[in-house]
């Protein structure tokens, strides 16, 4: 007795996604490893120019936001504990604002919050355009002291494993 095809249609579709994810996999865990961050500059809502130049030397984290992304705001007080756990090493920080986010939200959200690291506007969206046209909120880049990119996390990071990073990156040489 043979068994009619259309069982078996679904093994074609699902081994071409399981290779699509496998590739997706190898690409994030090698992001890190020859991706130099953009070589861009970060207007604070002060309005300082940060540029990644000027941060070489230093692990940085930059997260791109909103105001109305509900994981954001939810994440925002452990970023902050995570900024202020670390800061006292070396870490620097930058919040981008999307550019769909009204300055005068962010601003706001800022204050209310005292969010105690820098926070900058991408008003025409050339940084999330340079960090690889990042569209989805909260996305976070890792960038150690050689200005290359060594994790990015889409969505909110596991806090223990982002800690642990941080903490190697920032006793590397």
């Amino acid at each position: 007795m043979t068994l009619p095809a259309a069982p078996r249609s679904w093994i074609k579709p699902a081994a071409i996604g399981a290779l699509v994810l496998a590739l997706a996999g190898v690409g994030y865990a090698t992001l890190g490893s020859s991706v130099a961050a953009p070589d861009v500059t970060f207007i604070s809502l002060a309005g300082d120019k940060i540029s990644t130049q000027s941060l070489r030397g230093k692990v940085v984290m930059v997260n791109f936001w909103a105001t109305s992304c509900v994981s954001c705001v939810r994440e925002m007080p452990q970023m902050v504990e995570t900024y202020n756990k670390f800061k006292g090493q070396g870490l620097q920080f930058v919040a981008v604002a999307m550019k769909y986010d009204p300055p005068n939200y962010v601003l706001n959200f800022t204050e209310t919050r005292k969010l105690p690291f820098t926070v900058a506007l991408d008003s025409g969206g050339d940084l999330a355009k340079s960090f690889g046209d990042v569209a989805l909120t909260p996305t976070t880049f890792v960038i150690g002291k050689d200005g290359k990119i060594l994790k990015r996390y889409v969505g909110e990071p596991e806090f223990g494993q982002l800690h642990a990073l941080l903490q190697k990156a920032l006793a590397a040489g």
